[in-house]
C-alpha cells in the first residue's frame, strides 16, 4: 500500500482549491522569523497569521499546526513524504528546491489563478514579434474560458469598456453612497494572535508598520465568501464608472476588498470571475462594471503573475531608469502628517490606518511620486510589500518595478505611469482641502507632483527620448520659461517632504 502524503500548505495556500484533491493529512507551519526578518505592517501580520490559524482549526485532526523559529523548524527532521503546491515567490520555490535535495517532495502546479503556467507559456511562445501585452492575454483567457462571450465575439461587441469606467468622482460629494462592505466579526483565534503579536513586539523580537486595529479583510473562506456575495450585490453595479476616482470620505469606494483574501488563497479567482458574469446575465449589474473587474482579476491579476515567473528572478533589479535615491524616513514609517501635499497625506495615513488603499492612490499617488523623486524600486518594491496587506513578492515585483517605476524599460507598460497635479485634480478631491496648488509649479504654494512631473522628464529626457508616447511631453519641457527655478527648487527639496 502506498503512503501517505502530507501537503504541506504555505500561508497563502489557504482555500478549498489547495486541499480538495487531497486525501491524506495536511501541515502548516507559522515561522516567527518571516515578521522578525522585515518589518511588516501590523495588520498584515495580524491577517496572515489568523487566516492561517483559522485554517488549521478548519481541518482540524487532518492538520498539524506548528509554530516555530524558521520553517525548517517547523518541517522537522521527521516529516516525510511531503507534497507541496507551486509555491508563490522565487525564494519559496528555491526553499522546496533544497530541501528536496533531502527528503522526497512531491511538487505540484501552481493553483489559484485562472491561467495555467502551461497556457500562459503556449500563449507567450506563440508572439512571436509582438511581444507580451496584456490586453490580448486577457482576451485570449476570455476565449479559452468564455467569459462574456457571444460565441466567438465578446459581448456587447467590445473587449474593452475601459473608456466607460473612468469618470472622475461625483462632484459636491463626500462618497458613493453605498452600502459599506461586511467586515468580518473578530473570534478568539483573532485575540490569540493578537495577544501573541504584542508579546512578540514588547519582548523587542519583531516591529512592525502602521496601526493596529479591528481586522477588516477576510481571514476564512467563509467570510470571503461573504464580502464576494456582498460585493456582487451591493457594490459591482457601480464599480466601473468611478474605479479610477478617489473621495477622501469614502476609502472604499466600490471597491471589492477581495484582493487581499484571494492572494491569501481563500477564493479561486475564476469563481469570483463566474460570478460577477452571472451578475450582468441577470441584469444585476451593467457590463461596463463587470468587465471593468473580470478585467481586474483574470486579466491583470493572473498576467502580473505570470510574468512574475515568465521573466526571470533577475527582473527585479530591474532599473532601467538608474533611479538610486533611499527612500526617507517620513514615508517608510507612514507619516502622512510629515507633508502638506493632501494627497499623499490622505494616502499614507490610509496605509497606516488600513494597510490599504485602491489601484489609484498606489499607482498615481505614490508611485508616481516615488518616480518623480527617483526613488530606488528595488527598495520601493519592498516598502509595497511589507505596507499592504495584499502584498506578495508575485503581486508587487512586477507592479511596482514594471507599472510603477517603469524600471523594466517598457515591458509591462509603454510609458511612465506619473502625472502633474491636473490629472489628481481631475480624479480625486484632494486639491480642494490642500493648501497646495495644482496649477502652480515653482514656489512656496506649488503642487510637488506638478513640479515632480517636469523635474522627472527633466532628469530622464535621453533616456525617455526614444519613447514615442512621451514625444509630446519631453517637448513641453522646452516650453517652461521657469524650468531653471523648478529644476533648482526640486533639486534643493530632494526627498524632504513637500
Amino acid at each position: 500500500m502506498a503512503r501517505q502524503t502530507t501537503r504541506w500548505l504555505f500561508g497563502d495556500q489557504l482555500g478549498d482549491h489547495f486541499t480538495d484533491d487531497h486525501d491524506g493529512d495536511f501541515l502548516l507551519v507559522e515561522s516567527k522569523r518571516v515578521f522578525a526578518r522585515r518589518r511588516f505592517h501590523r495588520q498584515k501580520a495580524h491577517l496572515v497569521l489568523s487566516a492561517m490559524r483559522h485554517r488549521a482549526a478548519e481541518l482540524g485532526e487532518r492538520a498539524s499546526y506548528r509554530r516555530a523559529e524558521t520553517y525548517v523548524d517547523g518541517l522537522g527532521r521527521r516529516t516525510r513524504d511531503l507534497q507541496v503546491v507551486h509555491p508563490t515567490s522565487w525564494a519559496a520555490v528555491r526553499f522546496v528546491r533544497r530541501l528536496a535535495e533531502e527528503r522526497e517532495i512531491e511538487r505540484l502546479p501552481a493553483r489559484g489563478f485562472v491561467t495555467s503556467m502551461d497556457d500562459f507559456a503556449a500563449w507567450a511562445g506563440g508572439r512571436g514579434s509582438r511581444g507580451l501585452l496584456m490586453e490580448d492575454f486577457y482576451r485570449d483567457a476570455r476565449r479559452r474560458h468564455e467569459v462574456l462571450m457571444d460565441g466567438a465575439d465578446p459581448v456587447g461587441g467590445r473587449w474593452n469598456l475601459d473608456h466607460d469606467n473612468r469618470e472622475p468622482p461625483p462632484k459636491d460629494a463626500d462618497s458613493l453612497g453605498l452600502d459599506p462592505p461586511p467586515w468580518p466579526e473578530e473570534d478568539e483565534i483573532d485575540a490569540e494572535v493578537r495577544r501573541d503579536l504584542d508579546r512578540w513586539e514588547a519582548d523587542g523580537e519583531v516591529s512592525f508598520l502602521g496601526r493596529d486595529g479591528p481586522r477588516l479583510f477576510a481571514a476564512t473562506r467563509a467570510e470571503a465568501q461573504a464580502v464576494l456575495d456582498h460585493f456582487v450585490q451591493h457594490r459591482l453595479p457601480a464599480f466601473g464608472p468611478h474605479e479610477d476616482a478617489v473621495l477622501e470620505g469614502d476609502d472604499w469606494m466600490a471597491h471589492s476588498l477581495l484582493s487581499a483574501p484571494m492572494n491569501l488563497g481563500l477564493l479561486d479567482p475564476l469563481e469570483v470571475v463566474r460570478r460577477a458574469e452571472a451578475a450582468y446575465v441577470a441584469g444585476e449589474a451593467p457590463l461596463n462594471s463587470v468587465e471593468g473587474f473580470c478585467r481586474q482579476v483574470m486579466g491583470w491579476r493572473d498576467y502580473v503573475w505570470h510574468l512574475y515567473w515568465h521573466l526571470g528572478e533577475d527582473y527585479r533589479r530591474s532599473n532601467k531608469l538608474q533611479q538610486r535615491r533611499s527612500i526617507p524616513d517620513w514615508w517608510q514609517e507612514l507619516d502622512g502628517s510629515a507633508t502638506r501635499a493632501r494627497c499623499l497625506s490622505h494616502t499614507l495615513d490610509g496605509v497606516a490606518e488600513h494597510g490599504w488603499v485602491h489601484h489609484i492612490p498606489r499607482l498615481m499617488v505614490l508611485g508616481s511620486y516615488a518616480l518623480q523623486r527617483g526613488w530606488a524600486p528595488d527598495q520601493l518594491t519592498d516598502w509595497f510589500h511589507r505596507a499592504f496587506v495584499d502584498g506578495y513578492d508575485w503581486v508587487m515585483v512586477p507592479n511596482v518595478v514594471g507599472m510603477s517605476q517603469h524600471a523594466d524599460g517598457g515591458v509591462m507598460a509603454t510609458k511612465p505611469y506619473t502625472s502633474g497635479g491636473a490629472y489628481l485634480k481631475r480624479m480625486t478631491d484632494h486639491c480642494g482641502s490642500c493648501e497646495l496648488r495644482p496649477d502652480v509649479r515653482v514656489g512656496e504654494d506649488a503642487c510637488p507632483f506638478t513640479a515632480g512631473y517636469w523635474w522627472f522628464l527633466h532628469r530622464q529626457r535621453e533616456r525617455l527620448q526614444g519613447n514615442h508616447r512621451m514625444g509630446r511631453p519631453l517637448q513641453g519641457l522646452d516650453r517652461l520659461s521657469d524650468l531653471a527655478a523648478l529644476v533648482e527648487q526640486e533639486e534643493s527639496r530632494g526627498s524632504d517632504p513637500p
